[in-house]
């Protein structure tokens, strides 16, 4: 049986892996050698500019060796993190999936909304051009009634599936020693 401590749900693991995120940007940010910070930092002086160099309280070999810490941490967590999507499994509609197929099928869901979303605003109208006096329509090339069906039940579906999602992330275990 693993080691209590080493166990976080996975909501918890998916905070975590956006906290130290965070803190990479953060620390990356601070060392001169990122795009935003090259021309800044130990730039011959001139009248016209500024130059920046790093503070008495600041190091950027302890910065350096601190983000290699986290990358790791991160890449440790986001492995964990995939083997219990890989493992873990959710009933949908009569078929088990694992949580990472779910994820996937979401975000597929997730695009076919935006794509039905503008099949609907398109079929609500007709093209009409007038031409010597009189009116040419030329109808959407879907129907507003279907259109709008197919766009409420994949919205039904992605918000079955999500609330299964969002239920797996507080039952679901990842393996990982939170420090």
């Amino acid at each position: 049986m693993p080691n209590s401590n080493k166990r976080l749900f996975l909501y918890e693991a998916l905070e975590l892996r956006a906290e130290y995120d965070a803190r990479i940007k953060t620390l990356k940010d601070c060392l001169p050698e990122t795009k935003e910070n090259r021309n800044r930092w130990d730039v011959l002086r001139n009248d016209k500019e500024c130059v920046y160099r790093a503070s008495g309280e600041f190091s950027p070999d302890e910065a350096r060796d601190e983000l290699a810490r986290l990358v790791l941490k991160r890449r440790k967590l986001n492995r964990a993190i995939q083997q219990a999507n890989f493992q873990h499994k959710i009933p949908f509609r009569g078929e088990p999936l694992t949580l990472h197929e779910t994820l996937d099928l979401r975000k597929g869901l997730n695009e076919q909304i935006g794509e039905l979303h503008t099949q609907v605003v398109d079929a609500a109208c007709e093209r009409v051009i007038y031409k010597e006096g009189r009116d040419i329509v030329e109808p959407s090339s879907f129907s507003y009634q279907k259109s709008m069906q197919k766009l409420e039940e994949t919205r039904l579906m992605f918000r079955e599936l999500n609330r299964k999602v969002r239920a797996a992330s507080f039952e679901v275990v990842v393996e990982y020693l939170d420090e």
